[in-house]
């Protein structure tokens, strides 16, 4: 039986990074149903139960090393836990985990994840130090492993696979339904789904996106569904675009699970999104989806989709995202390409929990 520890932004309720932690679980699970599974987690009761699972605190370091200790592999990620954008701080801190692993003899693996942006030259220095000690690399993008050979990481496996969340278990979409069911709107209508998030100052994009959205609401007939990843701020951001429509669009409350997100994914008709893992989580149930950028890692998942960014926060124009949306309301054919090609990046990203376990063969 394998003795695994995964290290990331789990337990802070964090959309796209509890779904990376399901997806990296189940995916060990469909491998290797016995495994024992312990997760460095922001809040371990809460994570032990979702996932049936053994977790420890995030700041807890004797119970960290305890499990380290005992564990034949460190899994770090998947998602951009080493990039100092928004904080330099946790960088070294996932940092610190991995070299406690490794002075602990123990393997490591980086997980799908999405490397940089990295712009500090002591951060850069510092994670090219400990992860030319690392056992194997899988990234999630080009980008990413380009700024692996670009931080002279040349000695140790690096393979782009896929993001994790795209080898999540399918959802009961019926879930999604029941929770639209609660709110006031027709659900005979197409649906949009919109998931947006605040981004330093860069509010252009806002009454750009609430032109796009009254355009289809009066002419296209349809609902603007607006699903929160991260409880309360996506849901203010929200709020503030809708009190530029005439018409506003439905702002779901949340706080949502991981499930509930997915199903929620599925139950729309088009999705836009600035989230990530709301493209993804969208992508991986058949749903067209358009990204409206603010990050790297937005245009790279949508280039390994076959699709371009329709517009940034800073600069979007509102009629050509009505277009795009009108035309995929109305036919889906122009999207088929990338409908397979996420097909394609489903079975890559069960690769990664392949390369995981293999590591324990070695």
């Amino acid at each position: 039986m394998s003795n695994i520890v995964i290290s990331g932004y789990y337990g802070f309720g964090n959309a796209g990074d509890e779904a990376m932690l399901n997806a990296i679980v189940d995916s060990i699970r469909d491998i290797e149903p016995t495994a024992n599974i312990t997760v460095i987690s922001g809040n371990p009761s809460e994570t032990s139960k979702k996932h049936n699972l053994q977790a420890v605190g995030t700041f807890a370091m004797f119970p960290i090393m305890s499990a380290l200790m005992k564990a034949d592999l460190l899994i770090s990620g998947g998602g951009s836990l080493l990039q100092d954008a928004t904080s330099i701080r946790n960088t070294y801190y996932y940092l610190s985990i991995m070299s406690m692993a490794k002075m602990l003899g123990k393997k490591v693996m980086l997980y799908a994840q999405g490397i940089g942006p990295l712009y500090n030259h002591s951060t850069r220095r510092a994670v090219a130090k400990v992860l030319k000690h690392v056992d194997y690399i899988t990234v999630r993008d080009e980008i990413s492993k380009e700024e692996l050979l670009s931080l002279g990481i040349t000695n140790v496996p690096i393979q782009v696979t896929a993001d994790a969340v795209l080898a999540m278990h399918d959802p009961d979409i019926s879930i999604g339904e029941n929770i639209l069911s609660q709110y006031a709107m027709d659900l005979t209508k197409k649906r949009i789904g919109i998931a947006v998030r605040s981004w330093k100052s860069d509010t252009a994009y806002r009454s750009e996106l609430a032109k796009a959205l009254t355009k289809l609401k009066e002419r296209d007939k349809v609902e603007a569904i607006f699903i929160p990843m991260s409880h309360p701020e996506d849901t203010e951001e929200a709020k503030a675009i809708c009190a530029l429509m005439p018409q506003s669009g439905v702002v779901l409350e949340g706080p949502f699970n991981t499930t509930e997100l997915l199903a929620l994914s599925g139950s729309i008709d088009v999705m836009i999104g600035i989230r990530l893992h709301a493209l993804v989580f969208s992508s991986l149930l058949k749903k067209p989806v358009i990204g409206i950028s603010y990050d790297p890692k937005i245009i790279s998942f949508l280039q390994m989709i076959g699709q371009q960014a329709i517009g940034t926060m800073a600069e979007l124009n509102g009629e050509v995202l009505y277009e795009r949306i009108h035309e995929l309301l109305q036919d889906t054919s122009s999207y088929t390409v990338s409908f397979n090609r996420i097909s394609e990046l489903e079975q890559i990203s069960k690769t990664n929990a392949f390369i995981a376990l293999s590591l324990l063969e070695k």
